[in-house]
């Protein structure tokens, strides 16, 4: 697995370089062939402390500057200062230490995006703690496993429902002594009871916490089988933003005239998220949280905030794209809008050209047409974002170059990244000025990524894990004795040292012809189709390949609404022949990415989407593939009649 490379090409600065630090990878061959990429640390390793430092650090050097925002319950925003910020963090901390917590101990969340969330984290990261994030979704069976897996003596939830269905289970949870509901106001009086308790205990405890000490336990969701536990420690995620933070510099360290924030909206459960919001605290920008990904709910936000920055998914990228795109043809202007979807996706290859040095840019005529373009469709695009959007930290699973073309186009920079939560984030991240459309970036400064002789990518870096939760064999068992880790994806590496991922290791499929298939590429490409909300590719051990197909039900009602017909129920289009002619178009446009054998022969239209709430979506909406499989296995079946 970690066979010894050639030595490595020696990096290179660039002429035009963006950052004091920004040099080309590192890189090793073998047989041809990039196997191995590392770029050196932007940012000294921390020798000391921990993250419950961060608040306190923030209010000693810059007391009134705004690091966060709290939306109140009428919906408007109020800044946080860092002094008021750490004031808070002690409090919670202090309350915590009146309970009877002690060091070591580990404490779970279970709530949305809320600023309660991020004060509870440092808090307890304050009180000596080890925080365990539960996602508001998570069953009650996998809730009640994670709390007994991870031994945790508190449990803080954002409703009474989410703890009063806990009730039945809490006899399983025998080390459980105390769980506290942030809609009953228990976060405040938590803070009110700790108000006799020295600040002295407090600082006591933060003494005792060094780099090496462990932050959190963050339980995998997992497309197959139980939950794992990884731990990580706060040299892990020091390791992870401080760096970040140095590459990323427009976002994080630039200063304008433009306030620098970031909404978050994404799961603090996940790691992404978490990573985001300790990199904003870490340095000083202004973070706001957003509980709900509904349209109703997130657009309110997303105007009375106006980050920017947003750290999003593929999925919402699409769907802000192809919402744009119906609005327009609801209003007669769909012709308009795809002149100008062109335009923003060459303006963005061009510039990725002359980031590259294959070409000049934008000539005078793309120049033209994109100012002419961008108050009729990209203006509405960027304010639909909140008016200010500039970037965004895209995750998760691939974007896919037509779509970072056409952002990039209409004026968001879009930072493409990987990694997992054994990275503590991000392992591999586009550079500033040098992206390239189609990969996931070059390694995150002070990682090494490395291609196995199978096309698994291994990670290596100081972010990587310490291991993974065993209370069985005494508390964290090493991931990566070789110092490897082994992430399961497939990919590769171009000769500048960029990562392409092409599909999950467990994932590829094996025709009955002995064809390997790599599902991703497919169902990420056919994924971005405004009528299809998800798609499964088949044919692990079949004569060929084959697609489950959902619809997105808000792109099939305007589709239907536009050609005179009234919106119906999903299961009702199964068989509709105008819309099957149209998906089959458009997974003849798919198969053009894969040779022959690879492609996608037969598809079945779903009568319902694929969910979370019903175990076919992790919470980061990843395929659980068992599980689609045994739900549907007549509609499989179906595919592979004669």
């Amino acid at each position: 697995m970690s066979t010894p490379l050639p030595s490595f090409a020696p990096s290179a600065a660039f002429d035009d370089a963006p950052g004091p630090n920004l040099v080309r990878p590192e890189t090793r061959r073998l047989d041809g062939a990039v196997r191995e990429a590392y770029v050196p640390p932007f940012a000294p390793p921390v020798t000391h402390g921990s993250l419950a430092d961060l608040p306190f650090d923030n209010a000693a050097a810059a007391p009134d500057a705004v690091v966060l925002s709290r939306r109140g319950a009428d919906g408007q925003w109020s800044d946080v200062t860092a002094a008021q910020f750490a004031e808070q963090v002690l409090a919670v901390a202090k309350g915590l230490v009146a309970e009877g917590l002690t060091p070591g101990d580990r404490i779970a969340i279970m709530a949305r995006t809320t600023y309660e969330w991020t004060l509870l984290d440092f808090g307890a990261w304050a009180a000596g703690l080890v925080t365990v994030p539960v996602y508001p979704t998570s069953s009650v069976f996998q809730t009640r496993w994670i709390l007994q897996d991870s031994g945790a003596v508190a449990l803080v939830t954002e409703t009474a429902a989410q703890a009063s269905a806990l009730g039945p289970e809490l006899d399983r949870v025998p080390d459980l002594r105390h769980m506290w509901v942030m809609e009953k106001g228990h976060v405040e009086r938590l803070a009110e009871h700790g108000r006799q308790q020295p600040d002295g205990e407090v600082s006591v405890r933060r003494g005792m916490l060094v780099p090496d000490t462990l932050a959190t336990l963050i339980y995998t969701s997992g497309t197959t089988g139980r939950p794992k536990g990884c731990a990580l420690t706060h040299g892990n995620f020091f390791a992870e933003v401080d760096n970040a933070i140095e590459l990323l510099y427009p976002i994080f360290k630039a200063r304008t005239s433009e306030e620098a924030s970031v909404l978050l909206f994404l799961p603090m459960s996940h790691v992404f998220g978490r990573m985001v919001a300790v990199a904003c605290i870490r340095a000083r920008v202004r973070l706001g949280h957003a509980p709900s990904l509904k349209a109703e709910d997130l657009l309110p936000d997303l105007a009375a905030f106006r980050p920017t920055c947003l750290l999003t998914i593929p999925y919402m990228l699409e769907k802000v794209f192809n919402s744009a795109r119906a609005k327009a043809e609801t209003g007669g202007r769909v012709s308009s809008f795809d002149r100008a979807a062109s335009v923003a996706e060459r303006y963005g290859e061009a510039m990725e050209a002359r980031a590259a040095g294959t070409g000049g840019g934008p000539n005078a005529a793309l120049k033209t047409a994109r100012a002419f373009y961008d108050p009729l469709v990209y203006r509405r695009i960027r304010n639909a974002m909140g008016g200010r959007v500039r970037y965004a930290i895209c995750g998760g699973s691939p974007l896919g170059r037509r779509l970072a073309a056409f952002y990039t186009g209409a004026g968001i920079e879009i930072y493409e990244g990987y990694g997992l939560t054994e990275t503590t984030g991000a392992a591999t991240v586009t550079p500033p000025l040098k992206p390239r459309l189609g990969t996931v970036g070059w390694p995150l400064p002070g990682t090494r990524v490395r291609i196995a002789a199978d096309g698994e990518i291994l990670i290596a870096g100081d972010q990587v894990l310490r291991g993974y939760w065993d209370p069985s064999a005494g508390g964290v068992v090493p991931a990566a004795a070789d110092g490897w880790l082994p992430t399961g994806d497939i990919g590769a590496l171009d000769d500048e040292g960029y990562l392409t991922i092409t599909g999950r290791k467990k994932e590829l499929l094996i025709t009955a012809g002995g064809k390997s298939v790599a599902p991703a590429p497919l169902e990420n490409w056919l994924r971005s189709h405004p009528l299809i909300s998800q798609c499964m590719v088949l044919g692990d051990r079949r004569p060929y390949v084959s697609a489950l197909i959902t619809l997105d039900m808000d792109g099939v009602s305007h589709w239907r609404r536009m050609r005179g017909k009234h919106p119906v129920p999903a299961e009702l289009l199964v068989d509709d022949d105008e819309l099957r002619a149209i998906l089959q178009r458009a997974i003849d446009e798919a198969n053009k990415l894969v040779s022959r054998p690879e492609s996608i022969r037969r598809f079945a239209i779903l009568p319902t989407d694929f969910t979370e709430m019903d175990g076919h979506l992790t919470p980061s909406m990843k395929l659980r593939r068992e599980a689609v499989m045994r739900d549907f296995a007549t509609e499989v079946e179906g595919l592979y009649e004669k």
